[in-house]
Parts: C-alpha cells; structure tokens; sequence
C-alpha cells in the first residue's frame, strides 16, 4: 500500500516483497542465486510503471527499476541488507580479470581456440566466485546488452549510492573498484607497451627513436596513475600516450601494403587497438565526476565488456576473426599481382586486346597439348605431372612475355575495387573514384576476352591446317572430337558445375599468388637477393638488383600460374582417386579444344546442333569462370578491408543505375582522350629495392 497503492497486489510489487524479505549475507552460493534471482526480476516482460499517484508512464526496462530505488529509499533495513551482500561481494572476488582480460584473449591459434570455445559450449567452466567476470555470465544472451542500454543512468546512480556505503569492517565497493580499474590500466599499459616495442611494429614505423616512443610514454603514463590513484593530471598524460600509440599503429597499418604483412602482425596489432579502446574507457570511468556520469562512464564499460565477452564465447565470431586475418595477408597484395587492369583510352583498350590475343595463342598450344596428352594413356601420376607442366609452363610464359589471361583478371579486378571502396576517403570521393574506376575494369574485362577468344580460335583452326598439312591426317581422331564437343554440351553434361569449380580454382590460384607476394615481401627477399654475393659476383652488382626487381615483379605472376596450372592438372585426378568425376573447364582453354575438335571433324560439324549447343556452353563457361571468381574475390577482399554490407549494397544500386543510364560506358573507353586517372587509394604499389 506504501509504494504501489494504485495496484498493490501487482505481481511485480508482490514478487519484490519476497525478494527483498530473503537477502542472505553470509553464504556465497545463497548470494549469488539471490543475485540472478533479482536479475531475473527485474527481466521480466511485465511493467510496473502506474503503481503510484505521481508517477508517469516509465518504460518497461525503467519501471522495474525505479519501483526497486523508490522500495530502497523509504526501507533503512533492507538498505542496510542490500549494502552488506555488495560490501560482502566486493571484499571477496577480485576485478583484474573482467577490466584487463575479457575480450582481449591471446587466441594462440584457430584449432586450439575453437576446441576450447566448442569444449565450453558442451561442458561451461564451474564458476568462480572470486572473480567478477563470472557476473557477466548472468547476462548469457546478445539481446542483454540492448535492456542494459535502456536503464536510466540517474536512477541506477541513485541505487548504487543507497548500497555503495555498508557498515564496517566491508570495504567501500566504490575504493575497489576504483582500484582494480587502475590496477588493469596498469596490466594493460604493460601488455600494449611489449606489443608495440616488438620489432616487426619497431621497423614499420621508421623515423621514430626508441627513446622516443609513445608505447614507453604510456607504460610511464600508467605507473603515474598507479601511484597517484589516477589524478586529473595523470589521465590527461594517459589520453596523450593512448593517442600517439594509436598514430603509431595507423602509421604501421599503412606500411603493411608495401612491406608486407602475416597473420601474426595484423592480429597484435588489432590487438593494441583493442587494448587502447579499453584504456580509454576505463580511463573516462576514472576522470569521470561523481553520481550520473560517472554511472553513464561505468555501464558504456560494462556494455563493452559484455560484447566482447559475447564475441569471446562465438564460434562463429572465432571463425570470422581468423578469415579475415588470413584474408589480409593475401587479398593486400592481390592487386599488384600480373596485370593492372585500368583501361581509359582507345589505346589502352587496344594495348589490352593485343596482350589478351598473345595469351589465345599460348592457349590455344596448352589446349592442343593437353589433348594429345589425353590420348597418351598414361599412369594418373603421370598423366598428372606432364598436365602440370603443360598449363603451368604456359602461364608463366604469358607472364614473362606480358600477355594477358582473362579468367585471370577477375580476382585482381575484385581486390582493386575493394581497395577503392575500403578506403578511408569521405563517402562523396569514394563515389568518384568508382564512378571513374568499374568502368575502367569492365572495359579491360571485355578486351581480354575479345583477344582470348578470338585469337585462341583462330589458332587452333590454324594449328589444325598445319598439322593436316604436314601429315596428311587430323589432330584430333574424330572420335575424341565428338567426345570433346559432348563434353561441353551445357544441358547434357556437366560442364557449367565444372566451370564454375574451375572459377573456385581461379580464385584460389590469385590468393597464392597474392600470398606468396606477401611472403617474398615481408621476409625481405629482394633486398636479400640485391646483396646477395654469389649472385653480386655471378652477375655483377647492377645485375643482382636487376634480378632482386624482375624477380619482385614476377613472383606473383609465377606463384598463380604455377598454381592454377597444379590445380586445373590435379584436381580432375584427385577427384578420380576418390571416385568424383572431377572436371576442370576453363573458357579460353575450352574454346580452344572445340575449335580443334570442329577443326577435326570439319566445316559441315560446325553448323550442327550439337557443335553450336558446345558453342554456348563455352559462352556459359566464361560467365562462370568470371563470376564465380570475382564473386569469391570481392567477398574476400571487402571483408579483409572491413567494408560493411550496407556500402557494398549502395555499390550494386549505384553500378546498376549507371548501366542502365549508360551502357555504352562500360564496354568501349571514350573517343576522346581523358585526364589521367589516380589509382585507388588504399592499392599501393609494391615495395621496390634499391638500386
């Protein structure tokens, strides 16, 4: 009747009666189930907003809460309860663990992290009274964090002061947790500092003395907190470290596209970004003055705390963390791999046919050889390695003599365009420079397949003139032709689910090549190779950097062929061995072995049905090895750069409308000669050596 006259036998108020009746003090089990249970209460979906004269309507997430303050205030005894259990709580458990360590976890490998996280999902650690980090687990589910949110900062501020002062000989829970978020400042300053002396972050950030570096100005920062109990002055000298630190990993993260980066790198160094985030809150909890902003300070803490506690128990969030960590160490350096595939001018889009023709003609060789090696009937293994050879020697001889494979483009196109729109750029500029950029890489798309394909049709006719020339009988019997134009029927085999493997392949090969950038980057190899003295004596000083530039300029281009060539040779008899009739179908490639096989069986196969269904199977097999590539690539690489899922959506509808305003645009470049177009920001060019 005192506090809910209106409704005085509410089950709201009837159920806080029984609550606030049975507060134990002195057993620790009893407390913390007295605990969930008033955290259970005060979640129940019902209101208890009305129970009073002069209250107004009050939120759901509110009104439990403040009936809790209004019960509190006008009973001393209870009060006095309350404030013994938090006194008893505080002067048993300890808080480093819940400011310093939750959600900042060392993750020392994929298999070992999530065997950990899925072994607590089946069998939870016992609890542990003694540390607060367990009181997080009151809150097990995601949605906890939006009904912390809700509660008022001023009442929760009125209900700490009425149980933050028990009785003698129970410790101010106020003094201890203001001691444990020093005493994890200090933790903190001390893991970040070692983080960011390491020597890997020491030699990305040059022009920098040791003496100098923000990482030891804010170890130093935190032993002043520690022995001044975090005055005014301290903190201020803390935000000042905190924001030099932070300058210094920016600084290093811009470094990594030209020196290279692993997995191990940009892990520590999201780690110290996570660790300054920490400190910054902690320290606005700190600086924070007494009553309602302070209480704001301390539940914005509690809500991060709880997110990365959410995060540290999710299998899924594990996964996604180590995706995109190995993500950047390949996606960084995929665009510099081959070729650069901005097409502006006329010329350019020639420039490009003409490289692409270069590579129909080594196709069409591959496709001729590979067939002949089919009919050799050999052992798998060899059958295996002479495949490999074969497509693998070709691709590295287009990226020696500059030509250009189009099934190859879309991963590098798909790297470029996430770089352009992962950038750190307003929003407007990053709108121009893709206004300017996907057509460019439309165009170069287009050419390439123009060369490609017409140059590797016209080859293998050729080739098949010749050699019925000079032996008087065709490449190809005319029963492996119709083998090869069946094979490549689009509705009665196969063949588009083995296009579309053969773009998974495609990708794959552009992340080795990518990886294996990275790797000759970050380890230093051409400045090894520069000064290298067998290879100073060999070929001279200015033949040694030479190689150490040729070697930088190529080894993308070597690792993805030499990769794509394994897996289009391999994959088939791996599938084999397994009893999966695996196929690869690559559309230059492809192309090729149909022009053979029409060439075989001569000018009146080329008007059967048959042969003109082959036609538009190989027209299948391009949309898909374009599309399922550039669709793995992208998707890796937007999440590598962090772009969110909105401004990839905004891309689509802005690509969208422009191809529907002006088509035209992305297939053939202006007549006119435009002004030179800036690369994307964040794709810089690779590291070069000296000399």
């Amino acid at each position: 009747m005192r506090y809910a006259p209106r409704a005085p036998g509410h089950a709201a108020v009837r159920d806080l009666c029984r609550l606030l009746y049975v507060i134990p003090s002195e057993d620790r089990e009893a407390r913390d189930a007295w605990v969930e249970r008033c955290i259970a209460w005060l979640r129940e979906p019902r209101s208890a907003s009305g129970l009073h004269e002069e209250e107004e309507p009050q939120p759901l997430a509110a009104s439990r809460l403040k009936l809790l303050v209004r019960v509190l205030e006008g009973e001393r005894a209870t009060r006095l309860a309350l404030s013994r259990l938090v006194g008893a709580v505080c002067a048993e458990a300890h808080g480093l663990k819940l400011f310093a360590q939750v959600g900042l976890g060392d993750h020392p490998g994929l298999l070992s992290e999530l065997a950990d996280r899925v072994l607590h999902r089946l069998l939870p650690t016992p609890p542990d009274p003694e540390r607060f980090s367990d009181l997080l687990h009151l809150f097990p589910k995601p949605g906890d964090v939006s009904w912390l949110e809700s509660l008022p900062a001023g009442t929760l501020a009125r209900l700490l002061a009425m149980v933050g002062e028990p009785p003698p000989p129970l410790p101010d829970p106020g003094m201890v947790f203001r001691a444990y978020l020093v005493d994890a400042l200090t933790l903190l300053g001390a893991r970040i500092a070692a983080q960011g002396l390491t020597e890997e972050v020491r030699d990305r950030s040059p022009g920098l003395a040791f003496r100098a570096s923000p990482f030891l100005r804010l170890r130093r920062a935190c032993d002043s907190v520690l022995a001044r109990n975090a005055a005014p002055d301290t903190l201020q000298e803390l935000e000042a470290a905190v924001v030099g630190c932070r300058s210094v990993t920016d600084t290093v993260t811009q470094h990594l596209e030209t020196s290279g980066l692993s997995v191990q790198l940009v892990y520590r160094l999201d780690s110290i970004r996570g660790g300054l985030e920490r400190m910054e809150a902690i320290a606005r909890v700190l600086g924070a003055a007494p009553g309602e902003d302070r209480c704001r300070e301390g539940l914005t803490l509690i809500l991060h705390l709880l997110r990365q506690a959410h995060e540290e128990r999710s299998v899924r969030e594990l996964a996604q963390t180590h995706l995109r960590l190995m993500a950047r160490t390949t996606i960084e350096r995929v665009g510099h791999s081959g070729e650069h595939p901005l097409i502006s001018t006329r010329t350019e889009f020639h420039g490009m046919v003409h490289s692409a023709s270069g590579g129909g003609l080594l196709a069409a060789l591959t496709a001729a050889l590979s067939l002949f090696i089919g009919k050799l009937s050999l052992a798998p293994f060899f059958e295996g390695l002479l495949s490999t050879l074969n497509y693998a020697s070709s691709f590295v001889a287009m990226q020696f003599l500059g030509f250009t494979l189009a099934a190859r483009q879309p991963s590098m196109t798909a790297a470029m365009l996430a770089g352009a729109l992962g950038g750190k750029a307003p929003r407007p500029g990053r709108m121009e420079r893709l206004e300017e950029l996907i057509p460019c890489l439309t165009r170069s798309q287009l050419a390439a397949l123009l060369g490609n394909l017409s140059c590797v049709l016209l080859a293998s006719v050729g080739l098949t003139l010749v050699f019925h020339q000079f032996t008087g009988r065709p490449l190809l019997e005319p029963r492996q032709a119709q083998a090869v134009i069946a094979s490549l029927h689009p509705w009665r085999s196969a063949t588009l689910a083995w296009a579309a493997l053969t773009g998974v392949l495609l990708w794959a090969s552009s992340l080795a090549s990518g990886w294996l950038e990275n790797f000759f980057v970050y380890r230093r190899l051409p400045e090894a190779l520069a000064h290298h003295r067998g290879l100073q004596r060999l070929l001279g000083n200015t033949g040694a950097h030479d190689f150490a530039g040729f070697m930088l300029r190529h080894v993308a281009g070597l690792g993805g062929g030499v990769t794509l060539g394994l897996l289009l040779a391999l994959v088939p008899e791996v599938g084999s061995f397994f009893g999966l009739p695996l196929e690869v179908r690559h559309v230059t490639l492809s192309l090729g072995s149909l022009a053979l096989a029409g060439g075989a069986l001569g000018a009146q196969s080329v008007l059967t049905w048959g042969f003109l269904a082959a036609l538009l199977g190989t027209l299948g097999i391009a949309a898909l090895n374009i599309g399922v590539s550039f669709a793995l690539a992208l998707t890796v690489a937007l999440r590598a750069r962090d772009v969110s899922s909105q401004e990839s959506w905004r891309l689509m509808r802005w690509v969208g409308l422009r191809l529907l305003k002006e088509p035209r645009s992305f297939l053939l470049p202006p007549a006119s000669t435009p002004a030179p177009m800036a690369p994307p920001e964040p794709v810089a060019a690779p590291a070069q050596t000296e000399g």
